[in-house]
């Protein structure tokens, strides 16, 4: 993500459009609420009149009355977490789908392109994972799947009991709601006690470092995700292409989705004044625009929800993340 937002900053800078020249400002939060209040803190003394983030639903949750506070907006382009906008927090946008649109999206394909009748849902007891295990577990009921719900705290020393009684439920199919970091050793742990259901999980985990922690246990799981692989999506490849030039590696969850709203935000401050233009107005232009990025355009509803809701769906095989394609059409098949 944020490699996506320093080639927009410099290739902004470098085109010549602006009369004005953008600085990155790094404030890292390490994705845990009790840092955020002091990354946003940083962000604020140091003069940003916008922040891309915070990327994680805790800490953006725990910053985001701190920005909204100094009218600064904070546009997320990964906090998934459904209840951010609720909160009425005022300068909150968040430009990606969240959580009920991913967690839907899983429900369906277990209803429409699987014969499962029951489905076990893990969450790791934090934020992001009690939220999308939430929205999972009622839309699959809503479809008459039947739904066994678990947790397993986060960073859990040994999965081996997790794992086996997953097994135990005798379920069609599995969804894992949490992060790659204990998705990888729990896959492995399902793995050896037998575990041969469908098994899924979300954007936490739709990173290779889940395939590089679970191994060959990996293979055939299924992964969703509010992105787009910018690799094989056709309007993406010139940026993925650009991406690894650059940073000598390919693009990650939320590169591009990144990449696309630090541009949409540098071309409205140029709408607003350029060197002139400041938070306030920014958040102003930011509330109602309607910008046509590389991954899907970009626009929010009143509570600074994203509009779009489209979930992708990712496949590991062969101990490699592969992108199916947008979910409702494999559904529709």
């Amino acid at each position: 993500m944020e490699n996506g937002i320093k080639l927009a900053i410099e290739e902004a800078n470098a085109s010549g459009d602006y009369d004005f020249e953008v600085e990155y400002l790094p404030a890292d939060d390490q994705g845990k609420p009790d840092k955020a209040t002091a990354a946003a803190q940083k962000a604020i003394s140091e003069g940003a009149i916008a922040v891309i983030g915070p990327a994680f639903s805790g800490a953006a949750d725990t910053a985001g009355e701190v920005y909204a506070e100094a009218g600064i907006p904070a546009v997320s382009s990964s906090a998934t977490r459904p209840d951010l906008t609720t909160k009425g927090y005022g300068t909150f946008l968040r430009a990606v789908p969240n959580d009920s649109a991913q967690g839907a999206g899983m429900a369906k394909y277990f209803d429409q392109a699987t014969d499962a009748e029951k489905v076990v849902v893990v969450d790791d007891k934090t934020d992001y994972g009690v939220g999308l295990a939430d929205v999972a577990e009622k839309e699959l009921k809503a479809v008459g799947i039947d739904v066994v719900r678990q947790s397993v705290p986060q960073k859990a020393p040994d999965y081996t009991a997790a794992a086996k009684s997953v097994v135990g439920q005798k379920a069609d199919g599995l969804i894992y709601a949490g992060y790659y970091e204990d998705a990888g050793p729990f896959a492995k742990k399902l793995a050896s006690e037998g575990f041969d259901g469908i098994a899924m999980s979300g954007d936490g985990s739709n990173d290779m470092g889940f395939v590089k922690l679970a191994g060959e246990a990996a293979n055939d799981w299924k992964l969703t995700c509010p992105c787009t692989d910018p690799t094989q999506e056709e309007a993406t490849k010139k940026f993925a292409t650009d991406y690894e030039k650059k940073f000598k590696q390919a693009p990650g969850t939320y590169s591009a989705e990144s990449y696309d709203v630090a541009k949409m935000i540098i071309e409205q401050v140029a709408k607003t004044g350029g060197a002139d233009s400041d938070s306030e107005k920014l958040m102003e232009a930011l509330r109602g625009v309607e910008y046509k990025g590389l991954t899907k355009t970009f626009s929010f509803d009143d509570k600074g929800e994203f509009k779009n809701q489209t979930i992708y769906l990712y496949e590991v095989k062969d101990q490699k993340i592969g992108y199916v394609g947008n979910i409702d059409e494999l559904g529709a098949e």
